[in-house]
């Protein structure tokens, strides 16, 4: 037990760059952005967009990278996330949650490598979405990760003046 807590424990390098972060606490319906969507999502563009369907382009930065500079998987599951959520999104209704999500990491991407991230959607009932997502190299065409996620839009109004 003692050895796991110690593989767990940051070391003071580590321990100072976490303490050298400065971002104030995300505002519910104040902020537009949090350190989340800072942190991981900076850097993605949208290329094409219609309903059921997105193209986006994103350029592998150091700060999503392992110690090896390849992509992090909980960097790829983010953008699989984000974009299947930004696939069904429409404006003036509420955010969608995602309820369940599926990836195959399939290969890596690396520092600079740019991705393309297009999102479809793949059918609704009601409230709930099911979309796919396919990450792949720009360059090579090389897929990195195909994922699925299932979505649900809460149809309450909480913009309510009630």
């Amino acid at each position: 037990m003692e050895k796991a807590k110690e593989s767990l424990e940051a070391s003071e390098e580590e321990a100072q760059r976490v303490s050298s972060l400065s971002f104030t606490p995300h505002r519910l319906g104040v902020d537009v952005t949090s350190f989340y969507r800072y942190f991981s999502l900076r850097g993605i563009r949208v290329d094409r967009y219609r309903p059921g369907f997105i193209s986006c382009t994103f350029k592998v930065p150091p700060r999503l990278t392992d110690k090896n500079g390849k992509l992090g998987s909980g960097a790829i599951a983010t953008l699989v996330d984000e974009v299947g959520c930004a696939t069904v999104y429409v404006e003036g209704l509420p955010f969608n949650v995602t309820v369940d999500i599926t990836i195959n990491y399939v290969s890596t991407a690396k520092l600079d490598d740019e991705l393309e991230i297009t999102g479809r959607v793949l059918g609704n009932m009601g409230n709930y979405f099911g979309t796919s997502i396919v990450v792949k190299n720009k360059a090579s065409g090389e897929i990195i990760a195909d994922g699925r996620t299932s979505l649900y839009r809460n149809p309450i109004n909480y913009n309510s003046k009630m």
